[in-house]
Parts: structure tokens; C-alpha cells; sequence
């Protein structure tokens, strides 16, 4: 059965701490602006500047730095005049003056491991071990998950900053959504341009 284009960011699949926070850190006292757009679940982040604590959403990350992978915030909300835990970040409803309420979650353990969707090309056992790249796509409002995919069929590379590196097709269980060969397969990566990670080359 071929697979289904419905990506869903970038879902932890192992690290060195536990489920289900894994290595999930905070960052407080104005980790995302009031004002920056929406981030989902899932969502590859990166500084807003080099000067700058805060977070966004990597529209697409191409060679800059990731923060780390968005999983959550926490903010006091304008609306609702109360403390609200999320998995997403919504775009708004927090004021100028309560900036410093926002906690903002992430992943960026540079062990962890993520599950992600391919493009339409798909990826290949014969690219496992390269660097790769990633779409933003559109999240969803109604869940909070991310729209973002990898795109090995145009960025597959030894490139040393590319955000991600390929460890291994997904094949378990078989027949599972993401199983087959082909377009929109699920692939297991690695972070290779993150933080708290040395950026590495590939062996072409």
C-alpha cells in the first residue's frame, strides 16, 4: 500500500533520557517572543538572532543552527486570564508585558533521535548516513503537530551543516503507514546542526 503525505514534524524516537520527555528542556523568561508566529509540535526551531534567547519556527533551516525541536510551551494567556500548558505555540495571546511568562519546550539533546516523513521523492537505504535538509510545511491548528518533512530527494548530502543526518529507513511493523519504499516514507534521523552539537561531515 503506497504511503500517504501527512507529515507530522519530528516525533522523538529514542535518546538517552526516557519517555515521554526524553531530554526536553526549558527555556524561560521569554523563550519565545509575544509576538512570533505560530510553532507546532514537532517543529525544528532556531534563534530568532545571534543576540537574541528567544525562539521561532525554522521556516526551513538550510544551514543555520537549530535551537533544537519544539514540544511544548507553557504562557500566561491574554485571553483566558490564566496559565496555559500547550503542545503549540499559537501566535499570539500573550501581551508586550507578560513576555517573560512564556516557557517555551524543547529537544536538543545531541543524542536524540527523531521519526519523520520524506517528500515526495522519498529516501533510500542508499542515502542512510547523509545530511539532509527539511521543509516546514503547514502545521495544524486543531492538534498543535508540525508540518515539517525531510527532502532527501533535493538535499541529500555530505554537506556538514544540513540540520540532519539519515540513520535508517523505518520498516517495523511492516505494512505500517510509512513502511514502504517510495514517496512520503518515514525515516529515523539524527541531529547534525544543532546547538549543543560539533557540525560533521559525511564520508561521500
Amino acid at each position: 500500500m503506497a504511503n500517504t503525505s501527512a507529515p507530522f514534524g519530528f516525533r522523538q524516537w529514542s535518546g538517552t533520557g526516557s519517555a515521554p520527555t526524553y531530554e526536553q528542556v526549558a527555556l524561560v523568561n521569554g523563550g519565545i517572543n509575544y509576538n512570533t508566529a505560530a510553532i507546532y509540535y514537532g517543529d525544528p526551531v532556531v534563534r530568532v538572532s545571534s543576540s537574541d534567547s528567544t525562539i521561532t519556527q525554522a521556516s526551513t533551516a538550510g544551514t543555520t543552527t537549530l535551537a533544537g525541536v519544539f514540544v511544548g510551551c507553557k504562557y500566561l494567556s491574554t485571553s483566558q486570564k490564566r496559565t496555559v500548558w500547550s503542545n503549540y505555540w499559537p501566535g499570539s495571546d500573550v501581551s508586550s508585558s507578560n513576555q517573560s511568562t512564556i516557557e517555551a519546550y524543547i529537544i536538543n539533546d545531541p543524542n536524540a533521535q527523531f521519526l519523520v516523513q520524506s517528500d515526495s521523492t522519498g529516501a533510500t537505504q542508499a542515502q542512510m548516513g547523509s545530511n539532509v535538509n527539511l521543509n516546514i510545511g503547514s502545521g495544524n491548528a486543531n492538534n498543535g503537530l508540525s508540518g515539517a518533512y525531510i527532502t532527501p530527494g533535493s538535499t541529500a548530502a555530505t554537506t556538514s551543516n544540513l540540520p540532519f543526518r539519515m540513520v535508517s529507513l523505518n520498516t517495523s511493523p511492516p505494512g505500517a503507514p510509512g513502511t514502504a519504499s517510495g514517496a512520503y516514507n518515514y525515516v529515523v534521523v539524527a541531529f547534525n546542526n544543532v546547538e549543543t552539537k560539533q557540525l560533521t561531515s559525511v564520508v561521500a
